[in-house]
């Protein structure tokens, strides 16, 4: 009886183990055909972390406006008798633009010019008069006063006459005008307004933080919206002398060189004020960072052991970084990376930690420090 029960157990156990190594055989066949179907690895492009000189700005935007520029208008009512520009055109200082009617002004001008005659043959007969002493000498100083009151009259009649003859005040560009021949106009009514385009100025505010870093004399860089591929050089040349209280901004007003015109008073630009260069900036292209609230991290392609068919293989390593500034495509890295590290620079979205990767460098994203999109 004790013999039988041996060999029966015996035999379950032996079951039991036939049926224990053909599991784990299965297993290993199931593994070995599931690594036959493993996707293969994501194709990522790279780009390796060099030093930079990076060139740190103030950013702003600003508006336009002429060193000299008016609304010429008249000061005395007249009726519009020639116009002496064309709209848009260059006018120089001293030109005459618009001349309004005076024919009632030239005629009272002829009037004081006789009676001033009048009044000049007056004292030169009463000045031999009183020298022989046949009239008394109030007599002569009231010819001597009325012929200075004439003068007087004419120099007057002149100068009312001069006054409607408008001319340009400075050298500049006519706009639009906004008078017509034979027009009866009001005192203060505008006729052109005029511009002066070269040079122009830009002003622009920045928060009060940045105040120690501004000063007359920094270098500005302009970019006009409508003017594509075309950047304009100028300088800083005044500061507000207050800081809005409201904005806690500080008002900046810079002059920049026009010579072509291209630029327009009342023009939005953005404005940037260049700071000492930085050297030695590590940077990576801004779609190589994997942004989160709890930290950002960029992958790390490292060596792997070679797979089984001898190739090398690659991993990436997710490595948390600290973010610095950002210069167009680019953003600095403050802490994370060395020089020479080869990081994955797009599609970071699709990667782990550890993930085996294959490096494709065929396509690659925008790494501009002054990118210039084609739908700007």
């Amino acid at each position: 009886m004790t013999k039988r029960m041996s060999l029966m157990l015996f035999l379950v156990a032996l079951v039991i183990a036939g049926l224990a190594l053909w599991t784990k055989r299965n297993i290993e066949k199931g593994k070995a055909m599931g690594a036959l179907f493993a996707p293969p690895p994501a194709g990522v492009p790279t780009v390796v972390v060099k030093t930079q000189t990076w060139q740190p700005v103030l950013s702003a935007v600003g508006s336009l406006k002429a060193v000299n520029g008016v609304m010429l208008s008249t000061d005395l009512a007249g009726i519009v008798a020639e116009i002496a520009f064309v709209s848009g055109a260059p006018v120089k200082k001293g030109d005459v633009l618009v001349t309004l009617d005076t024919q009632q002004e030239d005629a009272q001008l002829r009037s004081a010019e006789a009676r001033l005659a009048l009044a000049k043959m007056d004292v030169e007969r009463k000045r031999d008069l009183v020298a022989k002493r046949a009239i008394a000498q109030s007599e002569w100083d009231a010819a001597e006063s009325q012929l200075l009151q004439m003068q007087a009259a004419v120099s007057e009649m002149k100068a009312l006459v001069a006054r409607k003859r408008l001319a340009a005040p400075f050298d500049g560009l006519a706009g639009i005008r906004q008078i017509n021949v034979g027009q009866y106009l009001q005192p203060g009514a505008p006729i052109v307004p005029i511009e002066s385009l070269d040079p122009i100025y830009v002003e622009f505010s920045l928060p009060q933080q940045h105040f120690e870093k501004l000063a007359i004399g920094k270098k500005l860089r302009l970019g006009a919206t409508g003017i594509s591929g075309r950047t304009f050089e100028g300088a800083v040349t005044a500061i507000d002398s207050r800081i809005d209280e409201k904005t806690r901004n500080i008002t900046i007003q810079g002059t920049v060189k026009n010579a072509d015109h291209a630029l327009r008073p009342g023009m939005f630009v953005s404005v940037e004020v260049l700071l000492p260069e930085q050297t030695g900036v590590l940077a990576v292209p801004a779609s190589a960072v994997a942004y989160a609230t709890f930290g950002d991290s960029v992958f790390v392609v490292k060596d792997d052991k070679p797979g089984p068919d001898g190739k090398p293989r690659w991993l990436v390593r997710q490595t948390d970084v600290k973010l610095g500034s950002r210069r167009g495509d680019q953003v600095a890295i403050l802490s994370g990376l060395t020089e020479g590290d080869e990081v994955v620079s797009a599609a970071v979205f699709k990667l782990r930690d550890k993930a085996p990767v294959k490096v494709d460098n065929s396509v690659q994203p925008s790494n501009s420090l002054t990118p210039k999109p084609a739908d700007t």
